[in-house]
């Protein structure tokens, strides 16, 4: 076992000594297609990393049990999910560490490591370090850094992921041969894996060719291309993805015979890097600072318009874009409304709708003030303006009945067939 460090704030330091070690890096589950690949990216730079995903309502309770219950839902889940799995007896404990991400704002992607620090010392686990994954300089360690060409591989694996995900949900509720878009999923995902870890798929040449394989892949599997309820999903980053925060909601939409459009994460990796340059116009600020992220900003749309060509060359539908979804809430949302998914939520409600997709799911995790602000608080007007749009926002908590959610999404459902049926009759009648 590794000789404890402490920093002159009580932290406990992940040491060089602790990477020598070998020492086991837990990682929780979000969106299942994009944190395996990154996963792997961390492992192919020599951490043991180990992506968690155990599902089960025993989660929440450990969670319960120590986190105060007033804590954000998505906050229970993931701290429940490490001590779930320190608990379990698969892991020496004098030999693992956990990783949690941080943005630095005034959500729960800043605020939870130390929540789970605190629980970790409840639990009896305080010798077990805790790596924040960030790219602000919130807190560092000698035994992980993230270097240019780590984070270089880590942004090719978000953009590989968003365009899996994207053509599998237009792809798999209308194969003909059930399995075909999942064999697809699992296939470039071990792909893209191995093409990271040989060092190529990170460059933009390299990225708009792996692209169009993928999308060239999926476009030649046979589909009946039949009329669907389409379903848009949106709300808080963590519940929106993660099949554990939302009772696999995805997948309940497709049992429902539904087409699911669940926006990308580059929309929200963009969110998080334009309200940098937000807040400067807004409040004042540095002007080198706004030069450097604008730098990055601009090398995230581009990734963004690699996806978009990618996706219209072999007939998909693209993705919307950035630049779109944030014009579509002006004069509706102010630019400043920026905690959590901010005015980001409202403005792919929006796009939602305007592509088709005016079913919406709302997931609305307990304890997200600004997710309801957002979220429920935007559907009026939402509908005021549109009146297609056909919203349920869905609260997601420990005492939550999973019968009462879904019944509540059928009632949805079934005012979307009402007007699918009502489309179908109509366009039978123009021709």
């Amino acid at each position: 076992m590794a000789k404890l460090v402490y920093d002159d704030n009580g932290r406990l330091m992940f040491t060089r000594e602790m990477r020598k070690e070998n020492y086991t890096i837990l990682v929780p589950m979000m969106a299942k297609i994009h944190f395996k690949i990154m996963t792997n990216v961390f492992v192919h730079y020599g951490y043991n990393c180990v992506l968690l995903d155990t599902e089960g309502p025993e989660i929440a309770q450990v969670g319960l049990k120590y986190v105060h219950n007033d804590t954000c839902y998505p906050a229970l889940l993931v701290i429940g999910q490490m001590i779930h799995a320190l608990q379990s007896g698969k892991y020496d404990t004098n030999k693992t560490a956990l990783m949690i991400t941080q943005t630095g704002g005034g959500c729960r992607a800043s605020n939870y490591i130390h929540l789970l620090r605190k629980a970790l010392v409840k639990a009896g686990f305080e010798n077990v370090p805790v790596i924040s994954l960030n790219m602000s300089g919130l807190e560092k360690n000698s035994g992980f850094s993230l270097t240019i060409p780590m984070i270089r591989r880590v942004a090719a694996g978000l953009i590989y992921g968003d365009m899996i995900m994207a053509l599998d949900n237009q792809i798999k509720p209308y194969e003909i041969n059930r399995g075909d878009s999942q064999e697809l999923v699992d296939k470039w995902v071990n792909k893209l894996t191995q093409t990271l870890a040989d060092g190529h798929g990170f460059t933009k040449k390299e990225i708009a060719d792996n692209l169009d394989g993928i999308a060239s892949d999926f476009s030649k599997i046979k589909i009946n291309k039949v009329p669907k309820v389409k379903v848009g999903i949106v709300g808080e980053i963590y519940v929106k993805y993660s099949a554990l925060g939302n009772n696999d909601l995805e997948q309940f939409l497709y049992d429902q015979d539904c087409e699911v459009n669940l926006p990308g994460i580059l929309g929200f990796a963009l969110f998080k890097v334009d309200n940098r340059m937000e807040d400067i116009k807004l409040y004042g600020g540095s002007k080198a600072k706004f030069i450097v992220v604008k730098k990055l900003f601009n090398y995230l749309i581009s990734l963004e318009s690699l996806i978009i060509n990618s996706q219209k060359k072999y007939g998909f539908r693209p993705i919307g874009t950035y630049a779109h979804t944030k014009s579509l809430v002006d004069g509706m949302v102010g630019y400043g409304s920026k905690m959590g998914e901010g005015w980001l939520l409202t403005g792919e409600m929006l796009e939602l709708i305007e592509t088709g997709f005016e079913n919406i799911v709302c997931t609305q995790p307990f304890g997200c003030l600004p997710n309801h602000i957002n979220g429920k608080g935007m559907i009026r007007p939402i509908k005021m303006l549109d009146e297609r749009a056909n919203i349920v926002a869905i609260d997601y908590d420990p005492g939550a009945p999973k019968v009462n959610q879904e019944n509540r999404i059928k009632l949805m459902l079934a005012v979307a067939k009402e007007q699918l049926a009502k489309k179908i009759q109509n366009d039978e009648k123009d021709n």
